[in-house]
């Protein structure tokens, strides 16, 4: 009978100790309402709730620093922002040493757009105009956006000195001021609800369309000392995307990431990876850009180190690590 009681205090203690592992919360940093940082991570929490792990979304603002601390469990940005937090580099004057990858959600397509009637398909067609022309500049509160800008630029030979600079606050702003003639040239993401507004601004001068990145050997290999975490994508025409209606145009694209602390438990990790690998369908239909995600692509190289718990994970289901 003792053994009986014995066993059944075990089982107990067991059971207690599953239902305090499945309560646990999850923190998860998501960036202001609207952002993409936060449309992503509402999916993501939404679907791994929905598969057993409690997460709890906080919308914050610049929370690497909070990655680093460990005060928060996972939160997101682009492969080029995670490489230069990771080595103090770029947009980061500190390293965050304790910051991990966890896995790309999926790749951000990106480019500088122009009115269409200055007719300039390639940066090689900025080389003998650039000095005529204002560019959106500085980005306050969006210090990652000169890179993606610079290092087009770059694949032509040009930086931001030989054009009219015109600081702008954030990603927003730049495109505004374009659709409203403050500028020539601004960074504008596919797709992007602000950018199809500047473009209807435009109509008059045929709309937005984007400049090709220079993707000759010499072209790449300037823009990736700009955005070592990028690569560029030919994308075709497509009268249904704004700023390729007219023609096709080499882009920007870098991974989107969730980041977590490295003391976060391999795990939990691990468990919220196989949540968001298997369950691409579910978050395709939380948020569009998941639509494009490719699990076979969740790990690339990248100079911040993966989590163990991802790793873990990846070699698991034969996904290849630094490709």
């Amino acid at each position: 009978m003792r053994h009986l009681k014995m066993l059944a205090g075990a089982a107990i203690a067991s059971l207690a100790f599953a239902a305090a592992a499945q309560a646990q919360v999850v923190s998860m940093a998501t960036g202001a309402q609207g952002s993409l940082a936060y449309n992503s991570g509402q999916a993501v929490a939404r679907v791994a709730n929905d598969n057993g792990i409690t997460v709890r979304t906080q919308p914050l603002v610049g929370y690497m620093p909070l990655l680093q601390s460990g005060e928060v469990d996972f939160g997101y940005a682009n492969g080029a922002e995670a490489a230069f937090a990771y080595t103090a580099t770029g947009n980061f004057d500190r390293e965050h040493p304790n910051v991990r990858l966890a896995g790309v959600m999926f790749p951000l397509t990106t480019g500088i757009m122009a009115p269409c009637d200055l007719e300039i398909e390639s940066v090689n067609d900025l080389v003998d105009r650039a000095g005529d022309l204002r560019i959106a500049s500085e980005y306050t509160s969006s210090t990652i956006i000169p890179f993606y800008i610079g290092g087009a630029l770059a694949s032509a030979g040009l930086s931001y000195e030989d054009f009219q600079q015109v600081p702008v606050a954030s990603f927003v702003d730049g495109i505004n001021a374009l659709g409203d003639g403050l500028v020539d040239i601004a960074l504008v993401s596919l797709n992007a609800g602000a950018g199809q507004e500047a473009a209807v601004k435009l109509k008059d001068r045929g709309g937005l369309c984007y400049i090709s990145v220079n993707n000759t050997e010499e072209g790449i290999a300037a823009f990736s000392d700009y955005l070592p975490a990028g690569y560029v994508a030919e994308l075709p025409q497509n009268e249904n995307v704004n700023g390729l209606q007219k023609r096709g145009a080499v882009l920007i694209r870098v991974p989107w990431m969730l980041l977590t602390n490295a003391d976060v438990s391999d795990d939990l990790v691990y468990n919220l990876v196989k949540v968001v690998a298997e369950n691409q369908k579910a978050l395709g239909e939380a948020f569009g850009p998941f639509k494009l995600s490719k699990v076979e692509q969740m790990a690339p190289k990248n100079v911040m180190p993966y989590h163990p718990g991802a790793l873990r994970y990846f070699e698991e289901a034969g996904i290849a690590v630094g490709k």
